[in-house]
């Protein structure tokens, strides 16, 4: 049978779940999912395992100082659990015991936080509220886990968090995704896991939420999220291929900011789209990247050579002489020999892509079936709310060089300015 090492200084006995968790061996682990699982006694508890063991060292994070010190939060219960029995050291936020360990407290409100760390070394580091930081400054953090090779202290990066907030995506691919497979365990826990809060009254409380913070803070759901209004998943037919003879244009929402640790660019999107004969409109292909202006034109090359000279290419264009010099260097330099234009920009990107939304919604748009489908339908719902909406500006732009004439942009742009979302039967 396995031994859980329980930390003496826990006023309390583990839950079953808290038990699993503490008896965890591997480098990472997460725990949690609904509000009320116990998840920062569990940190605190696990932070708490080797304090008895000379030199240990365990970092317990928030995302901002005042989230930690907030009452009932990791700082505060961790007075009521060790003050008056262990020695507090106000100028470095740590608790330190009779053998010499240490448990201290930090917050990593911006990625740069991360450098105050540069020189430390901890065999613990806890995130409380996972879903609140970086995925840079997790990553970044395994490089302050250390031990010496005579330890028997294990190094252990945990978290605990409910679903949501910024960093709900990598949290749920690192962990509830990819976890057991890539020995990242997820232990979840709801609040009837939890026999020292009250399950009704909590309850009752957690009613008053919209309908997607409560299952995801009720019930963990990990799948629920915030739709931005313009666009439904369920709204997109997925087909496996489309007619030959079809109108086609490629249509490029540009930038040119390299993907680098602790930054989330816009990224360069091409999105390929046909209109049927019965005005039915596929999206073939959706390339989309990250780079250097360089690498943007070789792959936008590229992919012109894929797609035919006979695909037109679009491009949006930027305001101004800079918007003007970009359009001109890629006719003469990247795309000479191709149906290639600039078309300006003008109105919000919501403005752009409602006639898109609404031939969406009556069902009239489809995809080919395509590894890209699944990144696609995320950013269409949390548009124009999203982190990132490059993809659905490339639709849009490809939508309106197909089907709005001029004219008719012109009147949905009139109609959409004066508050009446209306069909004009594209």
């Amino acid at each position: 049978m396995k031994t859980v090492r329980i930390p003496h200084y826990c006023p309390h006995i583990p839950t079953a779940k808290q038990l699993l968790f503490l008896g965890l061996n591997t480098e990472e682990a997460f725990f949690g999912g609904s509000a009320g699982g116990g998840k920062s006694d569990a940190l605190l508890m696990a932070a708490l395992q080797y304090v008895d063991v000379p030199g240990y060292a365990a970092l317990l994070l928030r995302r901002t100082f005042k989230a930690l010190t907030m009452p009932g939060a990791l700082l505060d219960r961790s007075r009521e659990w060790l003050g008056g029995r262990i020695q507090w050291k106000s100028e470095s936020n740590s608790w330190v015991f009779p053998s010499g360990a240490r448990v201290t407290f930090g917050y990593l409100e911006n990625d740069h936080d991360v450098e105050q760390y540069q020189s430390a070394e901890f065999q613990f580091i806890g995130f409380d509220e996972l879903t609140q930081f970086s995925e840079y400054q997790y990553r970044y953090m395994h490089s302050r886990t250390r031990r010496l090779k005579t330890s028997n202290v294990p190094i252990r990066m945990r978290g605990a968090s409910n679903p949501g907030s910024i960093g709900h995506e990598w949290v749920k691919q690192r962990f509830i995704v990819e976890g057991a497979e890539c020995g990242r365990p997820f232990i979840p826990a709801t609040l009837s896991d939890n026999p020292y809060l009250d399950y009704d009254s909590y309850v009752r409380s957690l009613n008053n939420l919209d309908p997607v913070t409560r299952q995801q803070l009720l019930n963990g759901d990990w799948s629920a999220r915030k739709a931005g209004g313009m666009f439904k998943r369920e709204w997109f037919g997925i087909v496996d291929d489309s007619p030959v003879n079809t109108l086609k244009v490629r249509f490029w929402d540009m930038a040119a900011t390299e993907e680098k640790k602790g930054r989330d660019p816009d990224w360069t999107a091409g999105c390929l789209m046909s209109l049927t004969e019965n005005n039915t409109i596929i999206i073939e292909d959706i390339k989309r990247f990250r780079g250097t202006p360089q690498t943007n034109e070789q792959i936008i090359k590229q992919t012109a050579e894929i797609d035919g000279k006979f695909v037109p290419v679009r491009m949006e264009q930027e305001p101004g002489s800079s918007g003007v010099n970009t359009i001109d260097h890629y006719r003469r330099n990247v795309l000479f020999g191709w149906n290639f234009n600039g078309v300006p920009s003008s109105g919000s990107k919501e403005l752009r892509a409602s006639p898109f939304s609404s031939y969406s919604e009556a069902g009239n748009v489809k995809l080919k079936r395509g590894t890209w489908i699944n990144e696609f339908l995320d950013e269409a719902e949390a548009f124009p709310t999203g982190s990132h909406d490059d993809q659905i500006d490339a639709c849009s732009g490809a939508f309106n060089q197909l089907v709005l004439p001029p004219e008719k942009e012109q009147a949905y742009r009139l109609i959409y300015d004066a508050g009446e979302l209306v069909n004009l039967d594209l």
